[in-house]
């Protein structure tokens, strides 16, 4: 430029056009970058090798959607009210977007329907509630209907199709639950006539309270040849029953939903556990929202195959993928 010197040129002190020209550049980045959408995401509890793969699924699908996680959850699973009242937070905080897996079916119609007042895109996963899909609702599920014809199968594989089961962690506040012991008691009653089911008990989230009833259940029940438990907690008490009682015969265990108990396969009676794919649950329910909010249509309701992890398929690298809790950018 005639008249001006190189140096001159770069100093912005020197040049209300450069001054300008920077309040511009910053002004531009910040329309190129806005704040993200966040999306809550309250898994019936943390720190689980269950929901932390959903919470890995749900980081990797906010880095391709531009959407953030909020993550946050009850300490226990028996704790309804402190869900509830996470739900009702994040409403009031106005997040664009919310995934729960409801610790029960009743007790959390009212706040998601609330949220769905406000226009929140919400998506239940893991097990439904009581309200159909639809708007703004959207279901990712565990398919229960399957989990519970897999530990049948399993049973009537283990039993060479004849010989008594005991079915354990009944709970009629978990919907999906429910559903698979009557997929489990409709295939065996079917396929497998010879097959008893002679005792069926309620379950808790407490695992002692859970390995008492499973010792007593072998105790009144010397010829009992399986065990079903349907879920986590009643997974983990009847391992520790089974490891406490002293029996002529072995008693078989399939159980569910528990991924820590999976090293106990090699060493002792725990035959297998049913596993939901909690990983692409978390990952599909925020790519599920991030739609919603560009205003795409999307699945009222997708259903994911459970996977039945034995000591052969144990370290297979799908199973490891399922239960990866890395939600870390790849190379």
């Amino acid at each position: 430029m005639p008249g001006t010197e190189k140096g001159q040129w770069l100093k912005p002190s020197h040049s209300k056009a450069g001054a300008g020209l920077c309040m511009i550049l910053m002004l531009c980045g910040s329309c190129r970058n806005p704040t993200l959408p966040t999306v809550a995401f309250i898994p019936r509890t943390s720190g689980t090798s269950l929901w932390e793969p959903a919470h890995a699924g749900a980081e990797i699908a906010a880095r391709s959607t531009h959407t953030k996680i909020y993550w946050n959850a009850p300490t226990r699973e028996d704790d309804v009210q402190s869900q509830i009242a996470l739900v009702e937070r994040v409403i009031d905080r106005k997040y664009q977007g919310i995934v729960l897996a409801p610790d029960q079916a009743l007790a959390l119609i009212t706040p998601v329907r609330r949220a769905l007042s406000k226009g929140i895109p919400t998506v239940i996963i893991g097990s439904p509630l009581p309200i159909p899909p639809g708007g703004k609702l959207s279901y990712i599920l565990n398919d229960e209907e399957k989990a519970g014809q897999l530990a049948a199968s399993r049973v009537a594989q283990l039993l060479h199709g004849k010989g008594s089961v005991a079915l354990l962690g009944i709970n009629p506040d978990i919907a999906g639950i429910m559903t698979r012991a009557r997929s489990l008691e409709t295939l065996l009653a079917r396929d497998y006539p010879q097959i008893r089911i002679v005792e069926k008990h309620m379950g808790s989230f407490n695992v002692p309270h859970d390995q008492q009833i499973a010792e007593e259940t072998l105790r009144t029940n010397p010829d009992l040849d399986a065990i079903v438990a349907l879920t986590s907690t009643s997974t983990r008490g009847t391992c520790s029953a089974l490891g406490r009682t002293q029996r002529e015969r072995p008693v078989k265990l399939v159980g569910f939903d528990d991924p820590d108990t999976l090293p106990l396969l090699r060493s002792t009676s725990l035959d297998s556990v049913i596993i939901q794919n909690s990983r692409d649950m978390g990952l599909d329910a925020v790519k599920t929202i991030a739609a919603q909010l560009r205003g795409q249509p999307v699945a009222a309701e997708v259903k994911l195959i459970p996977m039945l992890v034995t000591r052969e398929n144990l370290g297979s690298p799908e199973v490891r993928q399922m239960l990866s809790m890395d939600w870390r950018p790849g190379p």
